[in-house]
């Protein structure tokens, strides 16, 4: 996946020569046109042994799907988050060697009860009870700071972290500058002051908390500290976090870009906006999920393999 294009070819390679995707042709229509990588029918975009569990899990639990509906796009960030971790989400001992991987001394995981239906100890497009962070919406899934994934795991010494996961696939971003017109004075009047009290977050690089991927990050890092700061009277009773962000090795448009505002790239350029670099983990799909990969899940191995790896 040294680019887009040639995950775009690799996607449509896919569709037609294996049953990846339950046979569908591809040719289906994304934002009014026709593409060779985009799938007939989006039900085909999930692993079908999970297909109506992540289905269900969605509607009941009232989550909104990215675009609006899921999605039909082969390349899908969120699909491709569901499509590795849903299937192990009520393993405890799966989820718990996952964390242990990023953090040795977490000793269990607990139970994600906001998920009204279907808990377990992974949590897709996860919320916090209350708007902490002045955005005016807590719909999980739109228009609100959302995180891809969420464990909340116990550590050897009793205090209880969070894991907010953001997923990676092909994204790639311009310069654009969210601080810049009428949408930016309201963005900065959200966030500025939660910058200016954030443990984690340097107060001096403003400029760069506005541009893509950091203004996704800024905003998830205040989530985690605002969770914490409010955590007798949210459902989620954590001490710490430790925010991990899921990205292929090989997505150089994203990780090698020179980003303008630092001359570095994206690793580089983030890590000079944090006080504690052990809160940040970068990892690529497969690397976090080699801890589960066994024989109970050689079908979801197989799955990956083809279709990620």
């Amino acid at each position: 996946m040294k680019n887009k294009n040639i995950q775009y070819c690799r996607a449509e390679n896919l569709i037609k020569h294996s049953n990846i995707f339950n046979g569908d042709a591809g040719g289906g229509v994304f934002r009014g046109k026709s593409y060779p990588f985009i799938l007939q029918d989006g039900n085909n975009n999930l692993f079908a042994q999970s297909r109506n569990a992540m289905c269900d899990y969605f509607k009941k639990n009232r989550i909104a799907w990215w675009n609006g509906k899921l999605t039909n796009h082969t390349l899908s960030s969120q699909v491709a988050c569901l499509n590795h971790l849903f299937p192990i989400r009520e393993d405890k001992k799966a989820v718990l060697s996952i964390v242990k991987k990023i953090c040795p001394d977490i000793t269990d995981v607990l139970l994600l009860t906001t998920d009204k239906h279907m808990p377990a100890y992974i949590q897709f497009e996860a919320v916090s009870d209350v708007d902490h962070l002045n955005e005016m919406n807590s719909t999980r899934g739109s228009n609100c700071t959302s995180v891809d994934a969420l464990i909340y795991g116990v550590h050897k010494g009793g205090r209880k972290i969070l894991f907010p996961i953001e997923w990676k696939y092909v994204e790639a971003y311009g310069n654009e500058n969210k601080a810049s017109g009428d949408k930016g004075v309201i963005r900065k009047s959200r966030y500025t002051e939660l910058i200016n009290q954030s443990a984690q977050l340097k107060a001096v690089s403003y400029d760069t908390y506005y541009f893509e991927p950091f203004y996704q990050l800024m905003r998830q890092t205040i989530w985690a500290e605002q969770m914490i700061r409010h955590r007798n009277t949210e459902t989620i009773d954590a001490d710490d976090y430790i925010h991990i962000h899921v990205i292929p090795d090989e997505n150089n448009e994203l990780l090698n870009k020179t980003y303008p505002y630092s001359g570095k790239g994206m690793e580089e350029t983030w890590r000079a906006c944090l006080k504690d670099q052990s809160k940040y983990i970068i990892i690529p799909p497969s690397e976090l999920l080699a801890p589960v990969i066994d024989r109970q899940y050689g079908a979801l191995l197989e799955y990956l393999e083809n279709r990620y790896w």
